[in-house]
């Protein structure tokens, strides 16, 4: 009988120290010292099991953009996604995309606040594809740490070509403005604003996504885009639940 080998996925995510990374990555971006606190594990390990997810594909490093010594660690769920289908096929076809189905939706809205730093950008992107994408049972809301006088063209743009919004008139809100507000669920995009950004009442839940300020000209407006789009399609699941 020949030697059947399980799939690169399995053997990757089946560890158990790699497996408690990649599920404290599910959620939210993270900091080395904060997946070494997370998993109960020394940082010299950790580091090593991190290197063999980056190097297998399903995780990836940025620096961060308050301190450029430090790195966000981001798990890339699509490809955990098509590994987990991967891998039910090898076993058998019929397990091919078994796990997949329509998001469940919660009985009442869910509050959800998005901060950067400007609130000319990123914030506003994923404001208006949440919204979008989730339909009546999200109220979202986005806000700035040190907010611009405006919106930023490009990000006007991005919005008009993708969901046909013009967002001109709109003003960026300083997160001052919202305080006494509660939100179930509060996402930072920028690495300066996580470190500064309030509690928005008890058992409000906090998630980061380290994205590139796409202004800075490191990356296109378009690229981030599709980068926030991408992970509110994995955040909707979590809101529903």
């Amino acid at each position: 009988m020949d030697r059947v080998v399980p799939p690169d996925f399995l053997r990757l995510a089946a560890h158990p120290v790699r497996w408690r990374l990649m599920s404290a990555l599910a959620v939210s971006d993270l900091r080395v010292r904060e997946l070494v606190g997370q998993v109960g594990e020394p940082q010299n390990l950790v580091s090593y099991h991190l290197r063999l997810l980056r190097d297998g594909g399903l995780v990836t490093a940025t620096r961060s953009s308050l301190d450029g010594r430090d790195s966000y660690y981001h798990l890339e769920l699509d490809r955990c996604a098509d590994g987990l289908a991967r891998s039910g096929g090898a076993l058998h076809p019929a397990l091919v995309g078994a796990s997949a189905g329509a998001s469940p939706q919660p009985a009442g809205p869910v509050t959800v606040l998005f901060v950067c730093t400007g609130n000319s950008a990123r914030s506003p992107i994923a404001e208006v594809l949440l919204r979008g994408a989730a339909g009546g049972w999200v109220e979202v809301t986005s806000a700035g740490s040190h907010p611009k006088p405006t919106l930023h063209p490009q990000a006007l743009r991005v919005l008009r070509e993708r969901c046909g919004i013009d967002l001109g008139a709109q003003r960026p809100r300083h997160l001052e403005s919202l305080a006494g507000r509660r939100f179930d669920v509060v996402v930072t995009l920028c690495d300066k604003a996580r470190e500064v950004c309030p509690e928005f009442g008890d058992g409000s839940r906090r998630i980061h996504w380290s994205i590139a300020d796409p202004a800075a000209g490191r990356v296109t407006f378009d690229r981030t885009a599709d980068d926030i789009e991408t992970r509110i399609r994995h955040l909707l699941p979590i809101l529903a639940t």
